[in-house]
């Protein structure tokens, strides 16, 4: 920590560093994957914050020998062992006295469904950083070259459906609906894809697929934006401006030109191993990596310098 990440001189003969730093104690709870304690534990150390992780019933034992093993190797480095610590029950009380403790926790972050995020904003007193789910979309206008959308539809639907940053819709332009929609069918047909007309703002997490025309760029990105989860969202086309406007009107944490929403991910991103993907505004948003686990505070130096 403490890395400079801009310098000013001012004429005023300050100087004015913007460095760095931790957030202090982040509070992670988490659902069924055991894989979860040891990725976040990493990246908390790494970026200097303490962490309290609460873990589900389902993988309790696996967290609590992960605890003793990551607590055991601190000690052995000369760490803290207590800058890692588990939350040995898994009762639901403890999750809200955890983002209910002001001064003691800086930040919480959910990893989980819907339902836990949602409890855990309700209770919190505390930052939450989240992303409720993923309605991510693939718009497919008539300017697209359509076995590229074939491709992309595939790799953001089918690749991992129950990833949050999977296709939930596709949008295609009116114009193009008669040719492509048989397409589509028999992709859907062949990959096991059930097809809806009126999923509307679902995120179905399995090989289910909302399907809506739209009659141009424009109302795609209305449908985007009011139906969407801000998560990832896609356009395939080949007309520059329209991409353009997508990408610039769609409110979303990432948005693609002519590829797979599936690519919203630390590890694709250059980041490296994250923490989770935030679809809120302030701080945080998209894949949350290393230099998202950290805030910030200006250093300010001069030589008896006064305001005038």
């Amino acid at each position: 920590m403490g890395e400079a990440i801009w310098t000013r001189e001012r004429p005023s003969g300050i100087t004015i560093t913007k460095v760095r730093e931790p957030f202090g104690v982040i509070a992670v709870v988490f659902e069924s994957r055991p894989n979860v304690f040891v990725d976040t534990a990493a990246l908390c150390l790494k970026t200097s914050n303490a962490i309290i992780l609460r873990g589900g019933k389902e993988a309790l034992r696996s967290n609590l020998a992960l605890n003793e093993a990551v607590r055991a190797g601190l000690a052995k480095a000369g760490l803290p062992a207590d800058a890692v610590q588990l939350v040995g029950t898994t009762d639901h009380a403890a999750v809200a006295e955890l983002v209910r403790s002001v001064g003691l926790v800086d930040v919480a972050i959910p990893r989980g469904g819907e339902r836990l995020i949602r409890a855990m904003c309700e209770a919190a007193l505390i930052p939450v950083l989240k992303h409720y789910k993923g309605v991510c979309h693939v718009y497919v206008d008539d300017k697209a070259n359509l076995p590229m959308a074939l491709s992309i539809l595939d790799n953001s639907k089918v690749q991992r459906p129950s990833a949050c940053n999977a296709a939930e819709t596709l949008l295609v332009n009116e114009k193009l609906a008669p040719i492509f929609l048989p397409m589509v069918r028999a992709w859907a047909a062949d990959k096991g894809v059930t097809l809806h007309d009126d999923g509307a703002g679902v995120e179905y997490l399995s090989l289910d697929l909302n399907v809506a025309t739209v009659p141009d760029v424009d109302a795609a990105i209305a449908y985007v934006n009011t139906n969407g989860s801000h998560h990832s969202d896609a356009i395939v086309t080949d007309d520059a401006e329209r991409a353009a406007k997508f990408l610039r009107d769609v409110d979303s944490a990432a948005v693609y030109h002519n590829a797979s929403t599936r690519f919203t991910d630390g590890a694709e991103f250059g980041m490296g191993a994250e923490i989770g993907i935030s679809t809120d505004k302030l701080h945080a948003r998209g894949p949350m990596g290393l230099e998202e686990l950290t805030t910030y505070k200006y250093v300010v130096r001069g030589d008896g310098a006064i305001r005038g």
